[in-house]
């Protein structure tokens, strides 16, 4: 049975359902604003239970070739340096979920995406192609891209991210909310940094209303540095200004231990990010309505302090590949598949979100939380770091 799906959006929530869908048996027609394929920011973590969705769609040897696996998480106090606890990654993760934790560019994962879907004759990719608006009716959905005539298909998937156009059409549920949260992110080649900063583990430091996440990259030859910091910037301000970047975040951090301040002070080329993110999913109906289904950031923006957002997204992608197979039955329709997708998602979404909101909190707690969250994790360890519930939850879409 012939079924047309049209995925709104290019990045890596929007190839992952094309490549999701297309492997479903659908054809898949992908429009993307931009007047080229590109992902920008530096690094990004997968989980084993996004790794293990990857494996199942034939990716594992194209993911070991442009990602590193570390072998151990480490979470230090920003003011002391202090190990607070760690968790073993490497073979010890993998035995213990059936797949690796895995840490890589996101350009990386967005190529070895799309190099996937470009080898699938079912997609056809359509850049400067932004969605501008559609609408549906019980046998059909219909999106407008451009001034020529409308395009029609079974179902719609929003993967346009945070600022998502389909969700603003379908939920009409306003503008993500400015969290006051900004991250500073920087990538630099290991063989540039002094022997004693090189670093091929996942090293998070936990500081006041701050914290700084570091990890191996492109095989581990580069560093990836992620610092997230209180605050707000002015709506006039270039985001992209690495010396005034640099500056601020030396303003920020000035009261880090010295092996910290180490790492920052060889860094020069700072990006900066104002983060946003929304309240956690209340509901199935905020992943989809009738042909029309959202996925990954345009569904649940998150903070980034679960490293979960990428994965929830490849994860959303996973099922709905899962459910639209089943819609090629002639007695199952596509809006009760696509409500089957939504049902099993968006609680787990949810928990992640609200886990993330609340993983921020502990991460930057000062007084008497901080020492609470220091002692437990000295006591508690690994049993603090990892989370079963999590990891041992996906599974690859067959």
């Amino acid at each position: 049975m012939f079924r047309q799906a049209l995925v709104a959006g290019g990045g890596i929530g929007g190839l992952a359902a094309a490549l999701a869908v297309s492997r479903a048996g659908w054809d898949v027609r992908l429009f993307e604003r931009a007047n080229a394929f590109s992902e920008v920011g530096a690094g990004i973590q997968l989980g084993p239970n996004v790794v293990k969705v990857l494996q199942g769609w034939g990716l594992a040897g194209a993911l070991q070739i442009v990602a590193a696996f570390p072998e151990r998480l480490q979470v230090r106090s920003a003011i002391s340096g202090q190990v607070l606890g760690e968790l073993p990654l490497g073979a010890t993760i993998a035995e213990r979920y059936g797949a690796p934790y895995a840490t890589l560019h996101r350009a990386d994962l967005h190529r070895l995406l799309l190099e996937a879907v470009q080898q699938n004759a079912d997609v056809k990719l359509h850049l400067s192609r932004p969605l501008q608006s559609f609408s549906q009716t019980a046998q059909a959905v219909t999106v407008q891209a451009d001034d020529g005539p409308g395009i029609e298909g079974d179902a719609l998937i929003g993967a346009d991210g945070i600022w998502s156009t389909v969700r603003q059409e379908l939920l009409g549920d306003g503008l993500p909310r400015r969290t006051g949260h900004l991250a500073y992110r920087a990538l630099v080649r290991q063989a540039d940094l002094p022997e004693g900063l090189r670093s091929q583990q996942v090293t998070a430091w936990l500081g006041p209303r701050m914290h700084v996440v570091q990890y191996p990259v492109r095989g581990g030859e580069s560093l990836n540095v992620v610092a997230i910091v209180h605050g707000e910037v002015a709506s006039e301000a270039d985001l992209w200004d690495h010396s005034a970047n640099a500056a601020d975040l030396a303003a920020a951090t000035a009261g880090c231990c010295a092996a910290l301040r180490e790492v920052m002070d060889a860094i020069q080329g700072w990006r900066l990010w104002v983060l946003h993110d929304r309240a956690p999913m209340q509901g199935a109906h905020q992943h989809a309505v009738g042909r029309v289904a959202l996925l990954g950031d345009a569904a649940h923006p998150m903070r980034p302090y679960l490293a979960q957002g990428a994965g929830m997204a490849i994860e959303d992608a996973a099922e709905l590949g899962r459910a639209l197979a089943q819609a090629l039955d002639p007695a199952l329709d596509v809006p009760t598949m696509l409500q089957r997708y939504a049902l099993n998602r968006w609680q787990r979404n949810a928990r992640v979100q609200a886990r993330a909101l609340r993983n921020g909190q502990i991460f930057h707690a000062d007084g008497v939380v901080r020492w609470g969250r220091d002692m437990a994790m000295k006591m508690l360890g690994e049993k603090v770091l990892d989370l079963p519930w999590l990891y041992g939850a996906a599974s690859a879409q067959s």
